[in-house]
């Protein structure tokens, strides 16, 4: 399993600059950032030459203010058509996969109003409509879609690895894969280890971070029985995603040795 970091919070100017000091720090690649209005596939030429630089970016993550699974139409289609374009670059960069969750931040039952606009039926087929049509996208172009649960408070669709199983099986399509955020595994799952096991044929990506949203060693994560069951499962790689506090210069090296000690 390769430990990676997300772009934006890796010191440096550029790619060349991120990469120069991750890779020193010990990570393995680094995790992109896919924004809205294709601005993803208008960083193409940035992209290509980091990668020839040999800037190691096995996954993009999206971020957008709506989703595949949004309540109107036309986002839905701009998010998927977006999701198509991140999927197509990452590929064209070497990369094996696009993150995106069903929603976020859209609506949660745990909150008031309680009651969605739409019900648990109508999300499903949404979903599954969008998954089907992004994961024929990605089976074209050899990569995953990497589906992300989250937390109740933010998406009431999809919470739990089981879940993002279920819809992987509905849509059955090779190349829609799950990913696992240990944050909201610390919320959602009963025993983190045993969910991972559970979702072993469809888990292929993680993102890392603590019971607190920030790095390891600030929560109460068990992070070594998680990541023995990320390692028996397979999974290609860990990006780390969550706020930092301290400087980052001193914690990414340290979280870098005290993560691989666990590998």
């Amino acid at each position: 399993m390769k430990l990676t970091c997300q772009e934006h919070l890796i010191p440096g100017h550029n790619l060349l600059d991120k990469w120069e000091f991750i890779s020193g720090a010990g990570w393995d690649g680094i995790e992109l950032h896919g924004h809205g209005d294709f601005a993803f596939r208008a960083r193409l030429p940035e992209l290509n030459e980091a990668r020839r630089a040999g800037v190691v970016m096995p996954s993009v993550c999206v971020i957008m203010d709506h989703f595949i699974g949004d309540f109107d139409a036309t986002r839905r289609r701009d998010a998927i058509a977006n999701m198509k374009s991140l999927l197509s670059v990452i590929a064209e960069i070497g990369g094996y996969g696009a993150v995106t969750p069903a929603s976020y931040g859209m609506f949660s039952t745990r909150l008031p109003p309680y009651r969605p606009p739409r019900s648990p039926a109508d999300d499903r087929k949404v979903l599954i409509e969008g998954l089907f049509e992004l994961g024929e996208h990605a089976d074209r172009e050899g990569v995953f879609v990497l589906l992300e649960p989250l937390n109740r408070f933010e998406d009431h669709m999809l919470n739990r690895l089981d879940q993002a199983v279920d819809l992987c099986e509905a849509v059955g399509i090779d190349s829609l894969r799950v990913m696992g955020d240990l944050f909201h595994m610390n919320i959602e799952e009963p025993d983190i280890p045993a969910s991972i096991r559970a979702s072993s044929h469809y888990l292929v990506h993680a993102h890392l971070a603590d019971s607190n949203r920030l790095q390891p060693g600030t929560g109460h994560t068990d992070f070594a029985s998680a990541f023995a069951a990320l390692q028996e499962v397979g999974v290609k790689s860990i990006a780390m995603e969550c706020g930092i506090e301290g400087t980052p210069s001193e914690v990414l090296p340290r979280i870098a040795r005290e993560m691989r000690a666990l590998l």
